[in-house]
């Protein structure tokens, strides 16, 4: 990871670790690096978030001093931008959001003209313009200078894409959906309306403060009590820019990455369409998923955590799906990261295909008991190299032995330490896990 850039762009609280000056100078920086040979086209989306219009306004200003044309899809989703930016002939595309951070977070995702995120090696070079002291890079005069266009219709064509994808009519079934009070409310439920589907809203009225707050895929529990509730099929929670989505089986039941993974995957292989017959997970994914796709025969590769990485590796080997625990779920025939609102439909294609309540569907997965806590820590990288913290995880790891296992990882958005058990029972978990929490705290790691 970089100075600014870490695994999912330049994120952190707005005009305090990501200030409107970094913004522009990405702007500036993009509108000059991609307008070297052609005047270049750019398109930005943004979330709900009240900074993110400040930040789109110094990227817009940014840009348009460097000569570049900048096309606004307004409130959209982090897949949408990548969908336009690849099928429209866009140099770059921007999405302002801190995923699923709080609100008083921002971030910058910078997707490149294939609609991948961006290489490292620009990462760097904007890194280097926004550190340096002398600005080299011109200015756009007079018929030079950039324009900026609504662009709402790039939304629009998006949100048909996604319709086209259905297999069947939702007729019937209702859905329920968790907005998470972010990017989903432009686009989730004109979807699901539109293929029939008797869709139930929550968490749909943004504020600017109040995206991904006791709500989305962050606060799953939240749409568990709904869904039972109103004794709907299945339930969708999306998070802050809707790249990722958990969802809610007919019996109540949380369905994570893991068993998307493990439902849209069978679902593939019975139909010869899983590529390679391989899943690609991270090094999160649950043992339980791994126990389950080899009694079906499906192979599975492991990546480092970050979605990035498993799309990474989806196009070295060919595979067709990928995804985290978290629920960013990448379908490559169809996406080229994460999307939320594609997960949902894809796993209403498995049950309206299969004929199946989702209930139904994972019964043969076996999760085991996992503990994940995030501990807020003064450097990320001197618990790392703490000999202290390194010695108690590998004890863990030792009694542990087959029966479990434990990761310790920084979060790459936050200034963050993830600790993760898996053990035979949750109370082991715990156990384990403020084993190292507590040599952490003991060494003053701990905020």
């Amino acid at each position: 990871m970089g100075k600014y850039f870490g695994t999912d762009g330049f994120r952190g609280e707005a005009n305090v670790d990501l200030t409107v000056m970094h913004a522009y100078k990405v702007g500036r920086f993009l509108g000059y690096y991609y307008g070297k040979e052609h005047k270049a086209k750019v398109v930005i989306g943004k979330d709900t978030r009240r900074s993110s219009y400040m930040f789109e306004y110094s990227l817009v200003a940014g840009l348009t001093a460097s000569g570049a044309d900048v096309y606004l899809l307004h409130v959209t989703s982090t897949p949408s931008v990548s969908y336009v930016v690849r099928t429209e002939g866009f140099d770059c595309g921007i999405m302002i959001s801190a995923s699923h951070n709080p609100y008083y977070d921002n971030g910058i995702k910078i997707i490149n003209g294939n609609g991948y995120k961006l290489e490292a090696e620009v990462e760097e070079l904007i890194e280097a313009y926004i550190d340096s002291e002398v600005d080299t890079i011109p200015f756009a005069v007079r018929e030079n200078i950039g324009r900026t266009v609504d662009y709402a219709i790039g939304r629009n064509r998006y949100i048909g894409y996604l319709i086209s994808l259905a297999t069947r009519s939702f007729k019937d079934m209702k859905v329920g959906l968790d907005l998470a009070n972010g990017s989903a409310t432009s686009i989730a439920k004109g979807v699901f309306d539109a293929l029939g589907a008797k869709t139930y809203v929550i968490n749909s009225e943004p504020d600017g403060t109040n995206i991904n707050r006791d709500c989305g895929s962050t606060h799953i529990e939240v749409l568990q009590k709904y869904v039972v509730e109103n004794q709907l099929d299945v339930g969708f929670a999306y998070d802050g820019d809707a790249d990722r989505c958990l969802a809610v089986d007919d019996m109540g039941n949380i369905i994570d990455g893991d068993i998307i993974l493990y439902v849209c995957g069978v679902y593939l292989k019975e139909r010869n369409d899983l590529a390679n017959n391989t899943i690609v997970t991270t090094i999160m994914s649950n043992m339980g998923l791994y126990e389950a796709l080899d009694k079906k025969g499906i192979k599975y590769e492991k990546t480092a955590v970050g979605d990035k990485y498993v799309f990474e590796n989806m196009m070295t080997y060919g595979h067709s799906i990928g995804g985290e625990q978290s629920g960013h779920i990448i379908f490559s025939k169809h996406a080229t990261t994460g999307d939320g609102i594609l997960t949902s439909l894809k796993i209403m294609e498995v049950m309206l295909e299969s004929k199946a309540k989702l209930s139904q569907l994972h019964k043969e997965l076996i999760i085991f008991p996992q503990v994940l806590i995030n501990v807020k820590v003064k450097n990320k990288q001197a618990v790392q190299d703490d000999p202290a913290v390194s010695e108690m995880v590998h004890l863990v790891e030792k009694e542990l032995g087959k029966t479990g296992r434990i990761l310790v990882r920084q979060s790459g958005t936050e200034p963050v330490i993830r600790v993760m058990v898996e053990a035979k029972t949750e109370e082991i978990c715990k156990r384990e896990a403020h084993r190292v929490i507590d040599v952490m705290k003991e060494r003053g790691h701990v905020i």
